[in-house]
């Protein structure tokens, strides 16, 4: 795709997040809702050099969306828009380029 392409694709997914929402917040959640139903968790990433799995996207209350990591029996949650992304991006990463770009 051409980048214009692209970024109607990113402005479409916006849209389809946000189209009942009525401020930030109710947007945000709107967000929250089609990561957890289009981003396929879990998956692998890296984070500070270790691996670790995503297991899923919680809401933080005013701020954001966190994904949920873990390595082994200890659990992080990170800023959805600070976790590195593996290669190849997981089936439906395009909602976090769409959730940046809301952000933006």
């Amino acid at each position: 795709m051409t980048p214009r392409a692209d970024l109607a694709r990113l402005d479409a997914l916006i849209e389809q997040a946000t189209v009942d929402a009525y401020d930030e917040d109710e947007q945000r959640t709107g967000f929250h809702v089609m990561l957890e139903e289009q981003l396929a968790m879990p998956f692998q990433t890296v984070v500070l050099g270790v691996e670790v799995t995503v297991e899923k996207i919680d809401p933080l209350a005013g701020t954001g969306i966190v994904a949920i990591c873990r390595r082994g029996r200890d659990r992080q949650a990170i800023g959805i828009l600070d976790l590195p992304l593996p290669t190849p991006r997981p089936v439906g990463a395009e909602w976090i380029d769409a959730y940046r770009r809301w952000e933006g």
